[in-house]
């Protein structure tokens, strides 16, 4: 799929917006096929799950009656990482009996609008509470402690051995005593793949993270690439994704950064002052490898965005991109809803859209 400049197509997103149901009208169009929308896959979730009310505090209750923790699962219709979450994940037998032994679990549909009572007493329908939450991705996995506090919560799909040490983590209350980051350093270990070296050889890096005070307060978007050697999942971010020529036309757009997270070296934190990059890692509460973080094109307020901490394709990761360089996300603060639109946006323009590529 070749890169789209979103600078143009969203100046402003409410402007965009008014274009895409104006170009339906205009005879033009007919000498150009809509695009298809590929990718989509409807997803069954267990009969094991929870049937609930949607009184979290009561929730949270019973489940501590059981000796159990509350789990709930953030989804949409037609998300393959939601499907690959239910049919990878919980479709294996140790996982499904670890969390019907120690969760209990609710599904919530992010544009759902079944009513849900907060902790804190307050309704909302499913959407609303999503918003409230500001959950941009699906699944978002979210487990409250016994006192109906957050005790982790993960934003976006893991895979199954990444996701049985998040698992863990909850069951046995790390939270109490550690960061979820410090946890996976010292329990999750990748697979051998290329190294470090071969990592920061990349045509797309802007700088090394010794200037990233400087790249900070210029007036492009800064993207901070989280990675370690020995990182298959790093490997197959740059190869499958950040090397595709569309995907390098839209990181023109920003200063990129590539930190080892658990590197030694002396460098900058984003205000210029002297760190290194396991402690500005630490400090950003970086806890996998890669994580993405975007940075607004502001040099003087530093505002992170959004960030991505786990398994996304092309689509989603360049999406991601786009939103952030062309000021998307001042207009539209919902990442799902610009994500469609987008998409909508493309098969206007006839070219395919495959949300799992």
């Amino acid at each position: 799929m070749p890169g789209i400049s979103s600078r143009t197509i969203y100046w402003p997103f409410v402007i965009f917006a008014m274009l895409c149901a104006l170009a339906s009208t205009v005879h033009a169009s007919d000498n150009q096929p809509r695009g298809e929308f590929q990718g989509a896959i409807q997803t069954e979730y267990p009969d094991w799950f929870k049937t609930s009310f949607m009184e979290l505090e009561e929730d949270i209750l019973e489940a501590r009656e059981a000796g159990k923790r509350l789990m709930l699962v953030f989804h949409q219709d037609g998300c393959p990482y939601c499907n690959i979450f239910v049919e990878r994940n919980l479709a294996q037998k140790d996982i499904e009996d670890t969390i019907r032994s120690h969760f209990d679990v609710i599904e919530i549909n992010m544009w759902g609008d079944r009513e849900v009572t907060s902790v804190e007493g307050q309704m909302f329908t499913e959407k609303r509470f999503a918003e409230q939450l500001k959950v941009q991705f699906t699944p978002t996995v979210l487990f409250f402690d016994e006192q109906g506090q957050h005790a982790l919560r993960i934003n976006g799909y893991y895979p199954p051995d990444k996701f049985r040490l998040a698992l863990e983590y909850v069951i046995n209350k790390k939270e109490q005593q550690q960061k979820f980051s410090e946890f996976m350093a010292s329990r999750y270990q990748e697979p051998e793949s290329e190294s470090q070296a071969d990592l920061a050889a990349r045509d797309y890096i802007s700088g090394d993270a010794t200037m990233l005070g400087e790249l900070a307060a210029d007036n492009k978007p800064l993207l901070l690439l989280f990675e370690q050697s020995d990182c298959s999942n790093c490997e197959a971010l740059d190869q499958q994704v950040l090397s595709l020529e569309d995907s390098k036309a839209l990181m023109a757009e920003y200063n990129v950064v590539r930190i080892d997270m658990w590197g030694n070296k002396t460098v900058t934190d984003l205000s210029g002052r002297e760190t290194t990059e396991r402690e500005l890692s630490k400090a950003l509460n970086v806890a996998y490898a890669p994580t993405l973080i975007f940075y607004a094109s502001d040099g003087q307020s530093k505002k992170e965005v959004i960030r991505s901490e786990s398994w996304f394709k092309r689509f989603h990761t360049q999406s991601l991109m786009d939103y952030v360089a062309s000021d998307a996300w001042q207009e539209q603060p919902n990442f799902q809803r610009y994500l469609s639109a987008r998409a909508e946006h493309i098969q206007e323009s006839g070219a395919d859209v495959n949300i799992f590529d």
